[in-house]
């Protein structure tokens, strides 16, 4: 049996903040919001296979045309800009979520790799470029020699 505190006035203190948990419900921030600024930062994947890393951007709504993807020796960067919708001359927004403005996001590769090689598509808003390694950085198997 757990005890818990007797308090005669609680019950005003949970009626009172019921208004704002409601608010709080409707208006309710995501971890993803951030300031209000015209920068936004669109969620990556990295991985890596033994000839390849392979990015993977989402970016919903942009289409190719939007985007740009540039390799500098070991530094990868992807950017670009979604437009912001125009807004209908009897519209108010109440609230606003999706993402507009520029973003530019780089990536230093561990190892060197093939840039004449590098390869991106574009679908279903989501951009994968794939960045070929150079020989000497492909993982090889040694063989153990037995004397």
């Amino acid at each position: 049996m757990e005890l818990t505190p007797w308090r005669p006035l609680g019950i005003f203190s949970s009626r009172r903040n019921e208004p704002d948990s409601l608010w709080n419900r409707f208006l309710r921030e995501t971890p993803s919001m951030g300031t209000f600024t015209e920068e936004w930062l669109p969620s990556v994947d990295i991985s890596e296979t033994t000839k390849n890393f392979i990015l993977k951007a989402e970016l919903p709504g942009l289409d190719a045309k939007d985007v740009k993807v540039s390799l500098s020796g070991d530094l990868l960067t992807i950017k670009g800009e979604k437009k912001r919708e125009e807004e209908e001359k009897d519209e108010h927004h109440h609230f606003v979520e999706r993402y507009s403005g520029t973003f530019q996001r780089s990536f230093q590769l561990p190892t060197s790799v093939k840039g004449d090689k590098v390869e991106a598509t574009f679908d279903k808003g989501v951009l994968k470029v794939s960045v070929p390694k150079a020989e000497e950085a492909e993982k090889k198997e040694i063989e153990i020699k037995v004397k």
